[in-house]
């Protein structure tokens, strides 16, 4: 045997047994570490669940239970994302009870999460929460608070027996799982709900409504914004309607007071009624402007993103949400037309009599907070400043604050 044969078999040799075999770490790239780590926590978290057998039934231990993790990792490229990271998600059990009663696979929902990184979204609530969403805007990501985080828990013993109740037929926010995530040594909270807007169709006006008319208009520099968030008195001096026609309107209203009615029961008020509004004449004309390939995306401040899209919508005869129709994922992001049932669960056409074509979008959100000391001292300083008769200040009883809504929304649809 020729030395370079020998040769020729010992590199080969070298070759095999030096080979290193890696562990495949899949990696989430974001610009912000937290989202990385909550990329992770969510592909982690779906592909855990998938081997724990569905109970028959949820038990109380269930809403108190959570699933926690540390993970330290000197593979992870620290650009991509921190080596040393803990994820710790709230009620598991519960969480994707929910998510099948909404009609959302967890497949699905691991895909939307995690496939790309969720979009920032610039605006922030009035409590600071910063807001983002999935990169195919099915879904909203809000930071908590500590605070929140309880309340939520709390808020969750009633809540999922409801939407059991309901069917899934409700305009309350579809909360979808809850995370406690800590960077370098920070707790970060979030929470994952549906977004209320379409991700196909554009939304022109946005409206947030409380029925109440006392410091209820949208600012100066609020109206400088590319899609400004207006309130009631704006509503009101524009003289506004919702069509959607009398029988429309008897179902939403049977689904909104339902829901007040529960909120007023656990003390809970100064949520809002979210409305979006797609302008389908102002759409079709926008679409004969621009290429298919071009489309604006605008988030809103409560994180309800706003997309790109434009065809006229078929009259589907729907108002939000019936029972949850499965979102089936390959149809769903390849449809260019109106309204998706699967998709846009909380959008109305308006009616076949309205002097305009609309596709309305209406869900409640802000729905967590509790007349407590807070609220109290808050209406007495408004009634000492506006006069204890004025029916229009927004921080009331809860039951005041139902009836209101209820009265307000009642004279707002046609």
């Amino acid at each position: 045997m020729s030395v370079a044969q020998v040769q020729g078999g010992l590199s080969k040799l070298k070759k095999k047994h030096f080979r290193v075999k890696h562990q495949k770490v899949k990696l989430f790239r974001a610009n912000e570490p937290i989202l990385s780590v909550f990329m992770w926590g969510v592909n982690h978290t779906i592909n855990e669940l998938s081997h724990v057998t569905i109970p028959v039934m949820l038990l109380p231990d269930d809403f108190k239970s959570y699933s926690k993790l540390k993970v330290d990792n000197h593979l992870f490229n620290k650009e991509n994302m921190p080596s040393h990271f803990k994820i710790k998600e709230y009620c598991p059990l519960v969480f994707r009870n929910l998510r099948e009663r909404f009609g959302i696979d967890d497949q699905d929902y691991k895909e939307s999460m995690t496939r790309s990184q969720p979009v920032p979204d610039d605006s922030q609530g009035k409590s600071g929460a910063k807001f983002y969403q999935s990169y195919d805007r099915l879904f909203i990501i809000k930071t908590l608070t500590s605070e929140e985080v309880e309340r939520m828990h709390s808020f969750l013993k009633q809540y999922h027996p409801y939407i059991v109740e309901r069917h899934g037929k409700t305009l309350l926010p579809q909360y979808l799982g809850m995370y406690r995530l800590t960077v370098d040594g920070v707790e970060h909270y979030m929470v994952a709900m549906r977004n209320v807007f379409s991700n196909h169709l554009q939304t022109h006006r946005k409206f947030d409504l409380k029925g109440s008319t006392v410091d209820r208009e949208a600012s100066d520099k609020e109206k400088e914004k590319d899609l400004p968030t207006f309130k009631d008195n704006d509503f009101v001096k524009e003289g506004i309607k919702i069509y959607i026609g009398d029988i429309a309107k008897d179902k939403l209203l049977e689904t909104l007071t339902a829901d007040v009615e529960f909120l007023t029961k656990l003390h809970l008020m100064d949520y809002s009624l979210l409305l979006g509004i797609h302008d389908c004449a102002r759409a079709e004309a926008e679409g004969e402007d621009m290429d298919d390939g071009e489309q604006d995306d605008e988030d809103d401040s409560d994180g309800n993103v706003v997309g790109g899209g434009d065809r006229v919508p078929p009259p589907w005869g729907t108002t939000p949400p019936d029972s949850p129709h499965q979102l089936v994922r390959e149809t769903s992001l390849q449809y260019e037309g109106g309204i998706v049932p699967e998709l846009d669960i909380y959008a109305i056409p308006s009616c076949d009599t309205a002097p305009v074509k609309e596709i309305y979008f209406l869900a409640l959100i802000d729905v967590l907070t509790h007349y407590g000391v807070k609220k109290q001292a808050a209406k007495a300083a408004k009634t000492v400043k506006y006069g204890a008769n004025v029916d229009g200040i927004s921080t009331c009883d809860p039951e005041q604050y139902g009836k209101r809504f209820i009265e307000f929304l009642s004279k707002a649809i046609e």
